[in-house]
């Protein structure tokens, strides 16, 4: 039988955290139901106690920081993250399950935006923009057409969860797990869901701005990581074109007089196509770099395969 943990990242929950646990008891009553509290001003820790749930407390601040315990910590073969909040509904759960217990998928996603209740829901344009941002230049970076990239609403299998290195401290981690799935050709598969706002009196955690810029820092940096070579061939053709847009007047100059007048413009333009040339050279060295560890990281998973089936193995023997 499948050992399902069902993980609850916490702060400040009180309102909603024993509907959330309750519901999920019902829907997974075998499931151990992990509650870490990250260090909430109100009675949260003692509700999730109380309500049944396995109490832990992480003291670095951050959904990213909690999330990386809980992955080190929690061992089970199926993982359910979900937020704290209820504005996921439990019943969902089954469907997301589903396919990673068939072995049809590594990670599947909560998809809010498919049938519009998160629009109806979240009546601010700017988280709906961020969305949209996010989705689309992921999408682009990768060539796929997922739906909801930062959903909190998700399933993994064990191999997922032990080898994924979160680095996100906070709430860009939805954002990270998708692209580190995607690099690492994890199967992703998108189950729509009904989403609800917070119930009267519970406030979201997320600031609209500050958050979506370190989202914007993370795709970012992430593009940087895993696809060097299209990075810098972007900022190798912005120095091309100003480089060239400055120095071609000097060239024409030059040609039709034998000499050169704007020597500012002249250095300019070097410079520029020399940092040009230093940013692609920058790009084919980093890619081919990535390319390695990405090899590297094929051969840790199929040796932390092995692992974990010859374990299975002697367990089904003892």
């Amino acid at each position: 039988m499948e050992r399902i943990a069902v993980l609850i990242p916490c702060y400040n929950e009180e309102l909603t955290i024993k509907k959330v646990i309750e519901d999920f008891k019902k829907e997974l009553p075998n499931a151990d139901i992990y509650v870490y509290d990250n260090n909430s001003k109100d009675k949260t820790a003692q509700i999730a106690k109380e309500a049944g749930a396995i109490v832990r407390k992480e003291n670095r601040q951050g959904k990213g920081n909690v999330v990386r315990t809980m992955f080190r910590e929690i061992d089970a073969d199926i993982y359910v993250m979900v937020d704290g909040d209820d504005t996921y509904p439990a019943e969902f759960v089954h469907e997301l399950i589903k396919p990673v217990v068939n072995d049809e998928a590594d990670m599947t996603i909560g998809d809010r935006l498919s049938n519009g209740t998160y629009q109806k829901e979240i009546k601010k344009n700017f988280h709906e923009f961020g969305n949209n941002l996010v989705r689309n230049a992921i999408n682009l970076l990768f060539n796929n057409n997922l739906k909801d990239i930062m959903t909190g609403y998700r399933v993994f299998n064990r191999t997922f969860v032990k080898n994924m290195p979160v680095m996100s401290p906070k709430f860009e981690l939805e954002t990270e797990m998708t692209l580190f799935a995607l690099d690492k050709k994890y199967r992703i598969k998108e189950i729509p869901i009904v989403f609800r706002e917070r119930p009267e009196g519970s406030e979201s955690k997320i600031n609209t701005f500050s958050d979506g810029i370190k989202v914007m820092k993370t795709i970012i940096k992430m593009f940087k990581d895993h696809k060097p070579l299209k990075f810098f061939s972007i900022i190798f053709m912005i120095f091309l074109i100003i480089g060239l847009s400055v120095g071609i007047p000097v060239i024409v100059e030059f040609c039709k007089t034998g000499y050169i007048t704007k020597m500012p413009s002249a250095l300019l333009a070097t410079g520029l196509i020399t940092l040009a040339v230093i940013s692609e050279q920058c790009g084919i060295i980093l890619e081919t770099i990535v390319k390695q560890h990405r090899e590297s990281y094929e051969l840790n998973l199929l040796r932390y395969e092995q692992i974990e089936k010859k374990d299975r193995e002697e367990k089904g023997n003892a």
